[in-house]
Order: C-alpha cells, then sequence, then structure tokens
C-alpha cells in the first residue's frame, strides 16, 4: 500500500460510529467563523515566517481554506495581493473585510480545494493551514498547491490529528478510543513520491485565542454529538481535567 492510501485509510479510522453520529442533535464537525477573526497584531510563527521570506514586495499570497486570512495578512503589507479559498462563504466575508481594512487587493472563492482550481489564479506563495487532515484523496490535493506557486508552498499542520487532544474525553463520554495517525512525517513521505522534495519544521505556540469554559464546553459538547441537556457535565469535565496549553505543530514548505 503507498502512503496515500494508508494516508486515507488512517484518516478514515477518524470518523465516528454510526450510532454516535445519528443521536447527535447538530453535527459536530463545527467550526464557528468568530474563531477565525484575524487580531490585530498576528505573532510571527515558523509557518508565516517561510511565506513571507518568499513573498516579493508587491507580491501575491493564495490561502487555501483560509477561514479569516490570517496566513494571507501575515504576509501583509509585503503581500499586496491576497486570493482566499474556503468552503464556507461566512470565512470569505471575514477575509474580504479584513483585506478591506488592510487595503490590499483580493478575491474570494467559495468551494472545496481542488475541485475548484481551475478558476483560481497562481500566486508568489501558496498558504494551506490546518486543512490537509480534512482530506482523503490528498495527492490531487498537493498537486494543486504546488501547480499554483509561482515561488513557495507553505503547510500547517498540527503534529497530531486535530481531535487527538480530545481522545480521552472520548474514552470518558463514550468509551470511544481514537487513532494516532496520519502524522506529518507521512504527509512529507507522500510529497517524496510524488517527486516534490519538502522540508519540515517542528514546533510549538500557545493555544492564542481564549474563550470562556462556557464557550469551551458548548464547543466540546457539539463535538462529542452529546444533547444539551449533558453541558454541565461536559463543562464539570472540563472544569476538573487540564486542557492543553500549547499546540505542537509542523511547519511543511517548498521551492518551486
Amino acid at each position: 500500500m503507498d502512503t496515500a492510501k494508508k494516508w486515507a485509510e488512517a484518516l478514515s479510522q477518524w470518523g465516528l460510529p454510526k450510532e454516535i453520529l445519528d443521536q447527535a442533535e447538530q453535527s459536530p464537525w463545527i467550526h464557528p467563523p468568530a474563531l477565525f477573526t484575524v487580531p490585530d497584531e498576528i505573532p510571527m510563527t515558523t509557518s508565516h515566517n517561510r511565506a513571507i521570506e518568499a513573498v516579493p514586495t508587491g507580491g501575491s499570497v493564495l490561502d487555501i481554506g483560509c477561514g479569516g486570512g490570517i496566513a494571507a495578512f501575515a504576509c501583509t503589507p509585503t503581500a499586496q495581493t491576497v486570493y482566499g479559498v474556503d468552503h464556507q462563504a461566512e470565512m470569505l466575508e471575514l477575509f474580504a473585510a479584513q483585506a478591506q481594512k488592510l487595503k490590499v487587493n483580493h478575491a474570494q472563492f467559495l468551494g472545496d480545494w481542488p475541485d475548484i482550481e481551475n478558476k483560481v489564479p497562481t500566486a508568489d506563495v501558496v498558504t494551506c493551514h490546518h486543512v490537509v487532515y480534512n482530506v482523503s484523496d490528498i495527492v490531487p490535493f498537493l498537486l494543486a498547491l504546488d501547480s499554483h506557486a509561482d515561488k513557495r508552498v507553505v503547510i500547517e499542520m498540527p503534529q497530531e490529528h486535530p481531535l487527538a487532544s480530545m481522545r480521552e474525553v472520548w474514552k470518558f463520554f463514550w468509551n470511544l478510543d481514537r487513532p494516532t495517525e496520519p502524522t506529518p512525517s507521512m504527509l512529507l513521505e507522500i510529497l517524496s513520491e510524488i517527486g516534490i522534495k519538502a522540508n519540515i519544521e517542528y514546533w510549538e505556540s500557545s493555544l492564542g485565542r481564549e474563550i470562556s469554559i462556557e464557550q469551551a464546553a458548548e464547543f466540546m459538547r457539539i463535538r462529542l454529538c452529546l444533547p444539551k441537556s449533558r453541558l454541565t457535565e461536559v463543562s464539570e469535565y472540563l472544569t476538573k481535567n487540564s486542557q492543553p496549553e500549547v499546540r505542537k505543530i509542523a511547519t511543511i514548505w517548498w521551492d518551486k
């Protein structure tokens, strides 16, 4: 089995049992737009630095799965043109509003990558933060990133699946064990197999945006497919069990 197939198989293990999904009051796969607004001052990270150093003055950045656009806007004002791709219209509205605030050229594209790649222009740098764990058919996704970059591609991803931090809480509420793969090293191997020699850097950051215990409990309740009637139980769990204070991140990047 080649690594891309292993990647897809590993991701499939993160699916939830039908009996859990069927009783959920709403979809557990939430991405609240409020968590993706861009701060007034964007902290510089390894991923941002790798992107910025490849953007020429007045250049362009294409942000795939852009959310509010923090990966793209970290490159301004060096970059004067930003493109955002996302499958949520609300995210693209945030992206456009931030671009207007910063007075940079911008365009937004609604849809899934790489399904809409033919509608999207190339850019000096392509960024893609916290998206790849959602992509089962990873090879076409990566090739489309590569073909749209004139100078560099920068991928940011957690060192473990983003839901790995909930392993203990899934065990507590549902007695459900969670997988350990895929991993950034697996993605690096896939890139090598398709002829792309990439670099990888590991680093840590704070969890950043603070939310109240009430908000955290509500997000976790939805993720756990639990009814509103059990919100108090989730709040009690969060109060009694410390949560991670840092995120372990990998930055994968390559030049054209």
